[in-house]
């Protein structure tokens, strides 16, 4: 598999070692150089891709897609802050029948944490004594909060328990990526908590998702990606 990295930081050169050992090949690199370059023009460099993974900025996002599918290659989306914008790169990636996967985070164990979310707050709301709240806590370089996890993790909650959850977010010095669900009652309190410890579990799910949908047509979320992967 022929991968451009889109976005060429830490996570970027992540993936282009974890791509390598798993047999696939960097091809292209857009990076900083390329910023005022329009989607027509990018997608002449991308050509020679079988895939895009984006980790780049949220301002780059929709020309970014667009360059991709104007290629003719599917996009891994792993940028965040970008998801008002979430309809219109939908409608972007229809209109050229391209494929897309995007994800508020690719770490296969927090796509798990999800699931047990899932089942922890359905279980939750038959008890109306215990309240829902959710912390998160990153570094003092993440520009996002709360961060795109932690709204995932409401959407999850609120399917179950209606009420408009407290999300505290904290950016500080070098806190690794850490998400809690607490259920607290009268009596005691219940958490669920989910730290990621390095960079790696996020470059592994991006590369496992670019493996999954090339050849493939349609606009995925990485959580629906990884249910699909455990049903085969």
């Amino acid at each position: 598999m022929k991968i451009a990295l889109i976005g060429y930081g830490k996570m970027g050169k992540l993936i282009e070692g974890l791509a390598a050992e798993r047999g696939h090949e960097k091809v292209v690199v857009v990076n900083e150089s390329h910023a005022g370059l329009a989607a027509s023009k990018l997608a002449e460099t991308l050509k020679i891709a079988d895939v895009g993974i984006d980790f780049s900025s949220a301002e780059a996002v929709r020309r970014n897609v667009e360059a991709c599918m104007l290629a003719g290659i599917p996009i891994v989306e792993g940028t965040t802050g970008w998801t008002a914008e979430l309809e219109e790169v939908k409608g972007i990636v229809a209109e050229y029948d391209g494929a897309m996967v995007y994800g508020a985070n690719f770490s296969i164990g927090v796509n798990m944490f999800y699931l047990m979310v899932e089942h922890a707050a359905g279980l939750m709301a038959k008890f109306e004594d215990y309240e829902a709240f959710i912390e998160e806590q990153h570094h003092s370089r993440k520009k996002d909060a709360p961060s795109g996890t932690a709204l995932k993790i409401k959407e999850i909650v609120s399917r179950h328990i209606p009420d408009d959850l407290s999300v505290s977010a904290t950016r500080a010095g070098d806190i690794p990526g850490t998400h809690r669900l607490g259920f607290d009652g009268p009596a005691d309190q219940i958490l669920l908590e989910h730290t990621a410890r390095n960079r790696e579990g996020f470059a592994h799910g991006a590369t496992l998702a670019a493996e999954w949908i090339v050849g493939k047509k349609g606009f995925y979320e990485f959580a629906d990606v990884m249910d699909r992967i455990i049903e085969e």
